[in-house]
């Protein structure tokens, strides 16, 4: 921990110096397809040179193949059923009914921080030089915030904070892959232009790669549900759309690309992973897709991703019969005292299909003799971009449980009993059987199926506004056997349950100046059936403005 502590005092003094020079822009939304070469190559554009050229000019950030950049973004956000700021949280507060599981504390309609609506705010620096004709070293640091508190991304921290307090005053206990120190991304590598990018350390999953590039909101908080809780960017587990030792390979074949992830540590055994600040004791990925053009109007890109994760973390809320929330028979919370956080274990299998059409944008045009700046002019077709995502997860028990105690992003959670339905000393529990007959439900559970599909669409009105429109669904099968004396009427009775999520969103942005955007937009979630099990409410209308300044 002291090394990636000591790399980050380094980038945040990088960041300093280079805010003196005042140097562009690479934002942390990484996409999986390729830009179309322009007919016309301007020349670089000179770095910042001064305030007034970094605020208000489009005028990169770079300095001898140093590139410095970052996003803050700002804004306030009325909710039906909100909860108050988090200073931990990456979001600072749930726009999310829920994040895709139960104990959502959701309850207060009024005005609440809007931060992060857009994108997270962070910054950081890369780097790419020259290493011989063809080749270039690469490499990206980056710390993640929380711009109204200025701490660190670090959603671990604002669960851990949680413990002992009751569900109706808590504000985010929801998981996250941002931790603190280990937030972003901080990797390095090579890349050849014909011969693809190797990168070392720690990286976005592939499937989080795969949301950014095909979700119509971007991989918003405000605005998208595979944006905000990181279910399926993890590969079933949010903790998962991080990895800290992976070995990350990509490489375009003409129109097509192959790509591939791996977590080597404790794939084979030895819980390593975990001590190398992995959510996983090993885990991999590969991906293949491609570019359709010249065949349809327009580009349509594809992506096909699949991955594994062994003995991946989950952390969760857990109320304790006789100790924590008391709910009743539908699943509604009657009473409300302490709880704990329960780490949950599993071996997880998921599969990804994406898919993008693109009719046209607003383009530039290059100048007919060839030379000159660019002229602006009309789109070019149609701007509009059809979004459409698909993914399948099955859950089941880890390889190896933890029977004692481990630790997970420096905090310890210890073991109590097989069914994970009490608290040890420190407020903490393992799962290791929350898929097979020791689940501590009903006659026993078996492996969970998880479904997550989403579409959606982007239009440009003009060439600086655009308007965003998505639906997201979530299915979760019913994965524990009743009984008797346990039932899975009504439906929200158990988090077990056959459940589903549904949310809907519309947004306005607006560029009104090269580096800065003002956005307006609406969500509105719902959680059904297992998915809503005790839940203190069960929807949310979550309209939320902002400002969000990029370089």
């Amino acid at each position: 921990m002291k090394k990636f502590r000591f790399t980050a005092t380094i980038v945040a003094a990088t960041v300093l110096a280079g805010a003196t020079f005042a140097t562009g822009a690479l934002a942390d939304e990484p996409m999986l397809t390729k830009a179309a070469p322009m007919a016309y190559a301007p020349p670089a554009p000179a770095s910042c040179g001064s305030l007034y050229d970094f605020f208000f000019t489009a005028c990169p950030t770079t300095w001898y193949g140093v590139t410095l950049f970052g996003t803050v973004d700002t804004g306030v956000s009325y909710q039906t059923h909100g909860v108050p700021f988090d200073p931990n949280h990456p979001t600072g507060g749930a726009y999310l009914i829920g994040a895709g599981g139960p104990n959502a504390p959701n309850r207060s309609a009024g005005f609440f921080a809007g931060e992060n609506g857009l994108s997270q705010s962070t910054i950081g620096v890369t780097v790419k030089e020259p290493l011989a004709p063809g080749w270039s070293f690469v490499g990206q640091a980056e710390l993640p915030f929380e711009p109204y508190s200025g701490l660190l991304a670090n959603a671990p921290q604002a669960e851990f904070n949680s413990i002992g307090v009751p569900m109706n005053q808590q504000a985010a206990p929801f998981d996250s892959s941002r931790w603190g120190w280990l937030a972003g991304q901080d990797y390095a590598g090579v890349s050849s232009v014909n011969a693809g990018t190797l990168t070392f350390g720690r990286q976005n999953a592939l499937t989080l790669d795969g949301n950014n590039a095909y979700d119509p909101m971007g991989g918003s908080y405000a605005f998208s549900v595979i944006g905000y809780s990181g279910k399926n960017g993890g590969g079933g587990d949010t903790e998962d759309g991080r990895w800290t030792t992976a070995i990350k390979y990509r490489v375009n074949l003409g129109d097509g690309r192959f790509s591939a992830m791996l977590q080597p540590i404790g794939l084979f055994g030895g819980g390593g992973g975990y001590n190398a600040y992995n959510a996983n004791n090993g885990a991999v990925e590969i991906g293949v897709g491609g570019d359709i053009k010249n065949r349809v109007p327009g580009v349509i890109s594809w992506d096909l991703i699949g991955g594994y994760q062994r003995d991946a973390v989950n952390w969760s809320t857990l109320f304790p019969a006789g100790l924590g929330t008391t709910v009743n028979g539908a699943g509604w919370p009657t009473a409300f005292g302490p709880g704990g956080l329960k780490a949950t274990l599993s071996n997880n299998l998921s599969g990804m299909a994406l898919l993008k059409w693109s009719f046209g944008s607003w383009g530039n045009t290059a100048p007919i003799v060839g030379k000159g700046p660019i002229a602006p002019s009309g789109p070019t077709g149609i701007p509009l971009t059809l979004y459409a995502g698909y993914q399948l997860i099955q859950f089941s028990n880890p390889s190896e449980g933890q029977t004692g105690s481990f630790q997970d992003d420096g905090f310890t959670f210890n073991f109590v009993n097989a069914g994970a339905t009490a608290l040890s000393g420190n407020g903490t529990t393992i799962a290791n059987n929350a898929f097979n007959s020791q689940c501590g439900s009903g006659g026993g559970c078996t492996n969970e199926i998880f479904q997550v599909m989403w579409t959606g669409a982007k239009y440009g009105i003009t060439r600086d506004l655009d308007v965003i429109g998505a639906y997201y669904h979530y299915i979760q099968n019913q994965y524990v056997t009743t009984t008797a004396a346990f039932s899975c009427s009504p439906a929200a009775a158990h988090g077990q349950c056959a459940g589903w999520l549904d949310a809907y969103s519309l947004v306005l942005d607006w560029r009104f100046l090269p580096k800065w955007d003002a956005y307006i937009g609406t969500m509105y979630s719902a959680a059904y059936g297992g998915l809503a099990n005790g839940d203190i409410t069960r929807n949310n209308l979550a309209t939320t403005a902002g400002v969000r300044f990029r370089f």
